[in-house]
């Protein structure tokens, strides 16, 4: 009896995780147009001290590998196994050219509110409860360091 329980609540949460998903990808479907460059300004010191004191270290990238690959691929370009699936590509942290044009703190938000809390795609989760505030800074810097770039 136990067994079939455990099975039957297995069966319901496959079923759960695969509406998730479909509900991502059968959002409304439009084109995704990048926002316009933002004007370069002087990097805020607190958000630079907060960089520096949050390197990225093994448990940055075990976690990025972790949480992230699913979407945005092992190497970041976006290129994940759940990225055919939804309906806004992944961001790809390889490129610098749209990435330099973001401060550090709306990577932080990104991470910590989710894409939808932001104004981006739907299907970013918000992971704040799930990862401190230093853990999501070392993030941003890891985002940094596969972008080869810096912020506005």
């Amino acid at each position: 009896m136990k067994k079939l329980k455990n099975s039957i609540l297995q069966i319901i949460l496959a079923i759960i995780v695969i509406l998730a998903l479909y509900a991502c990808g059968q959002s409304q479907k439009e084109e995704h147009t990048p926002s316009p460059p933002i004007t370069k300004a002087p990097p805020e010191p607190i958000i630079q001290e907060k960089l520096v004191s949050h390197p990225v270290t093994k448990k940055t990238r075990q976690t990025y590998q972790w949480y992230c690959t699913q979407c945005h691929g092992v190497k970041g370009k976006g290129d994940g196994i759940n990225s055919p699936h939804v309906t806004v590509p992944p961001r790809n942290h390889t490129k610098a050219s749209y990435l330099e044009t973001r401060s550090d703190q709306e990577l932080f938000d990104a991470i910590s509110e989710g894409g939808l809390k932001i104004g981006r795609a739907p299907c970013m989760p918000s992971w704040g409860n799930t990862f401190d505030k230093e853990t999501i800074w070392s993030l941003v810097r890891y985002i940094r360091e596969l972008c080869k770039c810096e912020a506005v």
